[in-house]
């Protein structure tokens, strides 16, 4: 009943249309079958007994197969399997109704007919199908016509043809516009010689130089190129690609993947694009069934990590979301930002700082979370290595505040962010997520304890946040776009490396297993892939910028910071990793002191900030985490 309560005038034309076209098949095939003949006016009084029922069983026929609720100008081939289908229901309806209904008991014999039946399934067809697929075909028309009058700019699609037919598409919906493709250039040799929706493969990415001068030579220039997912994977060389663009002065854009349920649209291509494996394949369903009609809270949810996290909560259909955030200028950012989205989840943003403990309890007392990601934090490693006592009160103590408000506040899980660097540490950074770890895994492990239903608390590990506040890569953007040095700290120094949102997608999934019946882990580790050399990325950088590293672009190696490492690692020697079976994601066995030791260490804490102590903080966090390295000054 839903369904057709949101049916609109247009579905009706629709049905009235195919009732129409059914009544014009019946009639048409038994005047095609018996045109000229006694029987055919013999038949025409049952004829007409029988056409309305028939009519009535089409017209539901056809709303259970989509034909009355799906638009024509977006008709395609499930569609027209949908009227094949229905056809041939009908056509199987006439046959029954011939061999068992009318026949025997009227005529001793058939009615119908099964040449008029067979001419009815093909006459059906046609008539569901030709006004279907004139108005697609006007429609294609329409949107090429303007397209070329709009001064649309000649474009060549690069990718696969898999990739470049999604484009084509979204161009002839008018999805996507002011772009008219003239060809494709794609990796695949299969795809060469092709015309895919009437645009022609021209040849290999490597060949754009000849083909724009090719189409130049026609007075036919080539103003910008779209590049396609396929585009950016290793073998397809696109920083190779990009230069070439950059030197023919082409405008260059992307086509972002779609595996999120994207509508095709265009977008600058990012450096990020260019640095990274394939990401992971994401169980948006699951992530959706998750957060679903849920209230979260996401504390530092101004920053670049918390501001996509509360993105991907208010997509995957939370109903309320309360942004905690100390910065008055990023709670006004984000929450601007997902107002002018006109979203269906009531968001609200308080100013509020996580070692405000007092504070945390009452808001979250007064929300009532069913989730809390706690994504606030100091994670600076240089900033951290001078002020020590600034970390404990931020990473230790805000995050124990954080937790224990989520508790008394009835939240089904809380979902810690920390780092990679957490795992053996040797900054401050490092230290301080490693001691909040430990907090959240014994009060996970004493809430498992009892047999009331409680609260999950896990921690979610990952590296290197491209385009992150604080990231190498906006860094070095700054020094290429200023003409250099671009500095880097060590040419050994490797970081894994993810996108803001493939990381936030992640910590989400890692929350739906932690819910889960096992409590058997609760730390969870981003599967990075391979980690990236830093001067490789300065390297390619450069040359994405059209410049050559050494001879444009100075590279200058300024030596490792206090609290830094040249590798980074997943797991610590005392946490056996532990497969899942969730892609993109491991786990890592509990590894904590008891909550009372934890107590113990915190309340000296408290007394050495404040008689701001820093060789006594230093003893004690030695104390808890005694494989912190011995070269974090």
């Amino acid at each position: 009943m839903t369904r057709l309560t949101h049916l609109t005038l247009r579905n009706y034309l629709i049905a009235l249309h195919d009732v129409g076209a059914t009544a014009f098949a019946f009639f048409a095939a038994f005047y095609l079958r018996f045109e000229g003949a006694e029987q055919f006016v013999e038949r025409l009084p049952l004829m007409l007994r029988i056409l309305p029922y028939f009519l009535l069983l089409s017209i539901v026929v056809c709303y259970l197969f989509n034909l009355t609720t799906t638009k024509w100008r977006f008709i395609s081939l499930p569609d027209a399997l949908n009227i094949l289908r229905v056809a041939t229901i009908l056509a199987v309806a006439l046959l029954i109704l011939d061999y068992i209904l009318v026949a025997p008991n009227v005529h001793g014999t058939f009615f119908f007919g099964k040449v008029t039946i067979v001419l009815f399934w093909f006459l059906e067809i046609t008539a569901l199908s030709a006004l279907r697929f004139a108005y697609r075909y006007f429609r294609y028309t329409r949107v090429r016509h303007h397209a070329r009058a709009d001064d649309a700019s000649p474009t060549l699609l690069v990718g696969r043809t898999a990739d470049a037919e999604v484009l084509l598409r979204g161009i002839e919906s008018g999805a996507v516009r002011r772009i008219w493709p003239i060809g494709i250039l794609s990796p695949s040799v299969a795809d060469r010689g092709q015309l895919i929706r009437n645009v022609p493969v021209l040849g290999n990415i490597d060949d754009i130089d000849d083909v724009a001068a090719d189409f130049a030579r026609r007075n036919k220039p080539i103003a910008r190129t779209v590049m396609l997912p396929s585009a950016f994977e290793p073998d397809s060389h696109p920083e190779t690609f990009m230069m070439r663009a950059k030197r023919l002065r082409l405008i260059v854009s992307r086509l972002p993947s779609l595996e999120g349920g994207e509508a095709p649209r265009l977008a600058p291509v990012a450096v990020e694009d260019l640095l990274l494996r394939p990401t992971t394949t994401i169980d948006y369903a699951r992530l959706e069934a998750l957060v679903k009609g849920k209230g979260v809270i996401v504390t530092g949810g101004g920053g670049s990590i918390g501001s996509e996290v509360c993105q991907r909560i208010v997509d995957f259909g939370a109903a309320r979301l309360l942004i905690i955030e100390n910065s008055e200028p990023a709670l006004y950012a984000v929450t601007e930002a997902l107002a002018a989205q006109q979203i269906e989840a009531e968001v609200d943003g308080r100013i509020a700082d996580i070692r405000d403990r007092e504070r945390m309890m009452r808001l979250m007392s007064e929300f009532k979370p069913d989730l809390v990601f706690h994504a606030a934090a100091l994670k600076h490693v240089p900033i951290l290595e001078r002020d020590w006592s600034e970390g404990v009160k931020t990473n230790i103590f805000g995050s124990v505040n954080v937790a224990d408000a989520a508790l008394a506040a009835g939240a089904e899980a809380m979902v810690m962010i920390s780092t990679d660097k957490a795992i053996e540490p040797v900054s401050m950074l490092g230290l301080t997520k490693r001691f909040a770890e430990m907090y959240c895994q014994a009060l996970d492990h004493d809430l498992a304890q009892g047999r009331a239903k409680r609260m999950r608390l896990i921690s979610v590990r990952f590296g290197n946040v491209l385009a992150s506040n604080g990231s190498v890569v906006p860094k070095f953007k700054a020094q290429i776009e200023a003409g250099g040095p671009v500095t880097v700290t060590h040419p050994e120094m490797v970081r894994y490396f993810m996108t803001i949102r493939e990381a936030c997608d992640l910590v989400v999934t890692a929350a739906t297993h932690a819910l889960g019946a096992q409590r058997s882990v609760s730390v969870y580790v981003l599967n990075m892939g391979q980690p990236v050399k830093i001067v490789d990325l300065a390297e390619r950088m450069i040359r994405l910028s059209g410049l050559q590293p050494g001879e444009d672009i100075e590279i200058v190696f300024t030596g490792m910071r206090p609290g830094e490492r040249l590798n980074e690692i997943l797991f610590a020697t005392e946490e056996p990793p532990v497969d899942i079976g969730l892609a993109g994601i491991m786990a890592a066995k509990p590894n904590e002191p008891p909550m009372q030791a934890l107590k113990t260490w915190m309340a000296t804490l408290r007394q050495a900030i404040e008689a701001d102590d820093p060789t006594t903080i230093k003893a004690i966090l030695k104390d808890a985490v005694p494989e912190f390295g011995s070269n974090a000054a």
